[in-house]
């Protein structure tokens, strides 16, 4: 599956695409919303989103709106610094939240899991 993986955060951005190929995963690297909306565009293999939260000129949930508003319903996970269960709160759209922490590595397979698995059902 190809995961598009958008973090202003070089070295961030390397780790979440290091656990997605440790998946068997093709990792996509956006480094910010606006060269993620245009990776998008370029490419309709890319299966699932993975933005972090903030960035500079577009933040993570600004990104997931914006494709929203564009039709584009592919799965999206936001990871954040900040409390996961606030922005779902803000944003019940979004697929899933995680805290961008020493965690992420055990626990984004899992949650990718089951995005791509409620995705498949409908």
């Amino acid at each position: 599956m190809k995961v598009l993986v958008v973090d202003d955060d070089a070295l961030a951005g390397e780790m979440i695409a290091a656990v997605l190929e440790g998946m068997g995963h093709e990792a996509v690297l956006a480094e910010d919303g606006v060269d993620a909306v245009g990776r998008l565009n370029a490419d309709s293999s890319i299966a699932l989103v993975i933005s972090d939260m903030n960035m500079p000129l577009v933040s993570g949930i600004d990104l997931f709106r914006e494709l929203r508003a564009q039709g584009c319903l592919l799965p999206f996970i936001l990871l954040t610094g900040d409390e996961p269960a606030g922005l779902l709160a803000q944003e019940p759209r979004l697929d899933a939240c995680l805290a961008k922490d020493f965690t992420l590595e055990e626990h984004l397979p899992a949650l990718i899991g089951e995005v791509m698995t409620r995705h498949a059902r409908g």
